[in-house]
């Protein structure tokens, strides 16, 4: 049986060490897709993988490119591209640049991966998983950021750490946007069945949620960039979204990933992008305000595209 191929646009960090990962489970065939002036680098980084995986007896291909037509009929299609943020940002400050390269990846995605299941990692999270889906008007199931997965865990870990036990004893949930709009559901969080309001202070468990809402900057601003890289290492913060993609790429995902919401759908993204960028409340259900929340939010991105 042929294997599967996963399409990994962008070779950076993220990117190499997702591949060597998913080359490590042999989940499949895997392509290093980056701009042409890194062809280079994701064919150099290709071939290291490769030849590593020779010594683990490990047969998954793997192929750096620049090239489209490699990523095309891809199974699945993981979107790590765009600029990090650094310290002092917002990712909010990330939409006008990243934006445009979003919407380079979607086109490229519809005409040559029609079929594959897209994940996104590129901030702003919810606004860029949003916008994929809305180029490329894939089905809503078919895209999925990795935002509910980070925000949970930080939140699993925060709590544990707290009430002094184990990460597998917690059981947290967290929807809404990546960053100031996570809301954790208090009713939906125990520690080993136990409400966590009976465990923890009611004063504590508010620091643990200011606290998980900005882990991403917390993280920035002590490591100095989110662009740093030394050959080698890799940044921890890396490691959290590339264990969940890992986990969602495997046949069986791990059972301790079954107490968080691991998906960020584009449904809960709309409030979001209204917000950030029509500088107004999703305030209204009815399907008038929200095409003219749509059209002002698309004629904002156009302007920030052309800036």
């Amino acid at each position: 049986m042929a294997r599967k191929k996963i399409a990994l646009i962008g070779a950076g960090n993220i990117g190499g060490e997702l591949a060597s990962q998913l080359v490590s489970k042999q989940l499949g065939d895997v392509v290093l897709f980056d701009i042409p002036q890194k062809e280079g680098f994701a064919k150099g980084k290709a071939l290291d993988l490769e030849q590593l995986s020779a010594l683990s007896g490990n047969d998954a291909r793997v192929t750096g490119s620049s090239n489209w037509s490699d990523c095309a009929g891809a199974d699945v299609l993981i979107i790590t591209a765009g600029i990090p943020r650094k310290p002092g940002q917002s990712r909010d400050d990330l939409v006008a640049t990243n934006l445009p390269i979003i919407r380079a990846v979607a086109d490229n995605a519809k005409k040559h991966c029609p079929s594959a299941f897209c994940i996104v990692v590129s901030n702003p999270l919810d606004a860029m998983v949003y916008e994929f889906q809305r180029r490329t008007g894939f089905a809503s199931a078919k895209v999925a950021g990795m935002a509910g997965a980070l925000d949970s865990a930080r939140y699993q870990l925060f709590l544990a750490r707290e009430a002094g036990v184990s990460v597998k004893d917690v059981r947290c949930l967290v929807l809404g946007g990546h960053g100031d709009d996570m809301v954790p559901i208090g009713s939906a969080t125990t520690i080993n069945g136990i409400p966590v309001d009976r465990l923890i202070a009611k004063d504590k468990l508010e620091a643990i949620i200011t606290r998980t809402r900005g882990g991403g900057g917390e993280i920035v601003g002590l490591m100095g960039t989110s662009a740093y890289y030394a050959p080698g290492r890799v940044r921890l913060r890396w490691r959290r979204p590339i264990c969940w993609i890992r986990s969602v790429c495997s046949p069986v995902r791990p059972c301790s990933m079954a107490s968080t919401v691991t998906v960020t759908f584009t449904s809960a993204c709309r409030s979001w992008w209204a917000r950030a960028v029509s500088r107004r409340s999703w305030t209204s259900s009815s399907a008038r305000m929200k095409r003219r929340l749509s059209r002002r939010a698309l004629r904002a991105s156009a302007r920030w595209s052309k800036s």
